[in-house]
């Protein structure tokens, strides 16, 4: 609550928009002309100079530009101490426990939460021989299931492949419990009363 009140004032500081999240900050504009990257450098200055007034110093190396549909060359810069430091351009960053690309697809994401899924399937087909129904959904739904939906609504797949890279890691689950595996994917599902990661968030977005 203190840390809250401590920075609750630097909103109002700026132009930009922006968004915060415990000591993590986002800032953003549409930029269509030049005079819009000098609003948000301008900002950029602003917040350098709230933050040595403070004393509650931003980390510029840690500080990223990511562009996102426009090829306006713009370049941005923080001060670190006594030296002015240009801010670094990526394609590809990490917020939240979500992969944010600059063309906005979430094929990156799929394949890191598959591939952390299929990680947990490997840990339960060594450490269970045998797994029936009750025991199956509950390992699934606790330990594996979430890496599949972590915040699914900012990121859904909306691509075939990256739709197959989620769904598959459900197939192979399901073969988990010994007595399905001779059956078919659609078969498997019903017998575990479960449905596809894609039924699922469409479910979800009806809700």
């Amino acid at each position: 609550m203190l840390f809250l009140l401590y920075v609750n004032e630097l909103p109002e500081c700026i132009k930009c928009d922006m968004k915060m999240f415990a000591d993590d900050t986002k800032l953003w504009c549409k930029i269509s002309k030049d005079e819009d990257s000098c609003i948000l450098q301008d900002d950029l200055d602003k917040l350098k100079t709230w933050s040595n007034t403070w004393q509650l110093k931003f980390n510029t190396d840690k500080c990223k530009i990511m562009h996102i549909g426009h090829s306006i060359d713009t370049k941005y810069y923080m001060n670190d101490g006594s030296e002015r430091k240009e801010l670094q351009s990526v394609h590809q960053e990490r917020d939240l426990g979500v992969i944010i690309t600059s063309n906005l697809k979430s094929t990156s994401q799929c394949v890191k939460f598959a591939s952390a899924a299929r990680r947990v399937i490997g840990v339960v087909r060594r450490a269970f021989r045998k797994l029936d129904i009750s025991y199956f959904r509950l390992i699934y739904k606790t330990y594996i299931r979430p890496h599949l939906e972590f915040c699914i609504r900012a990121w859904s797949p909306h691509y075939i492949k990256d739709i197959e890279v989620l769904e598959n890691v459900q197939k192979a689950a399901t073969k988990l419990v010994p007595k399905l595996r001779k059956f078919g994917y659609p078969t498997r599902l019903q017998m575990l009363g479960i449905t596809s990661l894609k039924e699922t968030r469409v479910r979800g977005d009806m809700i």
